[in-house]
């Protein structure tokens, strides 16, 4: 029985997602979830670059916890796309609910660290004492609400895997603009509000994440296709739990694999000086977009071919992921081109500082070389776990980025005393090696045998076609 008949639907749901009408609103969510971080240093770089680096590090960890409620998410979008994909859609539901709850009780206890040992956290990366007071107060403030954001991300994971990428870009919109509004007003005082500076900023940022999960929440209800029941929020069904912790934890490991290598990098650049930290900050932030189209092309990818592993069509899942591969790759490195062309105003753009900005326009045109390297890892990495194959990136990333990334970076940029470029140099070689890895595992064809739904059998895919 085809799965049309199976569902009473004429065609089956992976054939009705268009790659190109998910892949553009998850791309401007993307760029308007990076403007959050990015408004704030922006905006707190009017005070001084001392201020904006120690937000920007604070945000980095605060990034760090949010990718963290990822790992959730991930096994969740997984699991609700295979089973839509299979035509059962209770069961997408009941997983959907599981993964609020968890990501609510995970949000709550990384919350309480946070606000507890905010201090610590800036001590150990080595930031100037000076600093530490600006960011501590930041990461408190942040840190003691980010339960909001562990939410926010289990709703908006379940809303992109039921085909509602639109739906999570009008909210995210909407939170920038409320969160851009309360920056003015707050950091500097305009229109008769108190100028509280890095707290205006914070509590800013606060305040619409708040708005935007209460907006959330209510679409979810009203776009799912099978109701969520209140009893399935503390169902904690252990079938369930173990189809999302099987992608999601080896999700998280990759995650803290590449977050907790990258904080270490981040010690290495402390070590270098205050003038790299700002130039590497600048453009780390600036180079966010450029991931953005890899990562919505990735995510979109990630929604169809979980659909149709779902519905068993995994040869038509292995084609779809080389041919997206190759869509960003020539688009991303189109976009890092273009903007390479004009690295001294955008970093201009953040400071008056000629070394800063000499800095940060050198690594412009590492990013050239990396970029295309990084592509493998958003878009190939996303479908293999979407196919259920979620235990081989964790493993080649621990071993990259550990064995390879973090020695060349220390032995590059402090040792040889090559500075911000040596370490971008590392995280080059790192994107480039994983990327090829992932590339061969997807075609070798093991993560056909991976899925945890079991449609009739279908053709397996070839593992003899190249990029």
């Amino acid at each position: 029985m085809k799965l049309g008949e199976q569902t009473g639907e004429a065609i089956p749901t992976w054939k009705k997602l268009s790659l190109f009408a998910l892949t553009w609103p998850i791309l401007i969510d993307s760029v308007l979830r990076m403007m959050l971080g990015t408004a704030d240093v922006f905006m707190l770089s009017r005070i001084s670059d001392n201020v904006a680096g120690a937000v920007g590090l604070a945000n980095e960890i605060i990034v760090f916890c949010i990718l963290m409620f990822g790992f959730v998410g991930i096994g969740t979008s997984v699991a609700v796309t295979q089973y839509l994909g299979a035509g059962k859609k209770e069961t997408a539901s009941r997983i959907s609910a599981l993964a609020i709850s968890l990501n609510v009780i995970f949000g709550l206890i990384v919350s309480l660290v946070l606000f507890v040992f905010s201090k610590q956290f800036m001590e150990m990366l080595n930031l100037d004492p000076a600093q530490i007071a600006i960011a501590n107060k930041y990461m408190r403030f942040i840190g003691g609400f980010i339960w909001v954001e562990a939410v926010s991300y289990a709703v908006s994971s379940i809303l992109r895997a039921n085909g509602r990428t639109r739906d999570v870009m009008y909210v995210t919109f909407g939170v920038n603009v409320l969160h851009v509004a309360g920056n003015y007003l707050l950091i500097f005082g305009h229109m008769g509000f108190p100028e509280w500076g890095v707290t205006g900023a914070a509590v800013s940022t606060i305040c619409s994440r708040i708005i935007g999960i209460i907006v959330l929440i209510i679409l979810l209800y009203r776009r799912i296709p099978s109701p969520i029941r209140l009893k399935d929020y503390v169902s904690f069904d252990k079938q369930h739990m173990k189809t999302i912790l099987g992608v999601g934890l080896p999700a998280a490991g990759e995650q803290i694999a590449w977050q907790s290598q990258y904080m270490m990098i981040m010690s290495f650049v402390n070590i270098i000086g205050q003038q790299a930290l700002s130039a590497h900050i600048y453009v780390f932030n600036i180079s966010m977009y450029f991931m953005a189209l890899s990562t919505s092309i990735g995510i979109a990818t990630e929604i169809i071919i979980g659909h149709m592993v779902g519905a068993g069509e995994k040869k038509a899942a292995y084609y779809r992921l080389l041919k997206s591969l190759r869509l960003s790759i020539v688009m991303t490195a189109v976009v890092v081109a273009i903007t390479a062309l004009f690295r001294f105003k955008l970093v201009g753009l953040f400071t008056d500082d000629p070394k800063i900005i000499a800095m940060g326009a050198g690594i412009f045109l590492i990013s050239l070389v990396l970029e295309p390297g990084r592509v493998f890892n958003i878009v190939v990495i996303n479908s293999l776990r979407a196919a259920g194959d979620a235990k081989f990136p964790v493993l080649m990333g621990v071993f990259s980025m550990w064995g390879v990334c973090v020695p060349l970076a220390y032995y590059l940029g402090v040792h040889l005393e090559w500075g911000l470029a040596g370490i971008w140099i590392a995280f080059t070689v790192d994107e480039w090696l994983r990327g090829l890895l992932m590339l061969a595992r997807w075609k070798s064809g093991v993560w056909a045998k991976k899925s945890f739904v079991h449609p009739p059998v279908q053709e397996q895919p070839e593992a003899t076609v190249s990029v």
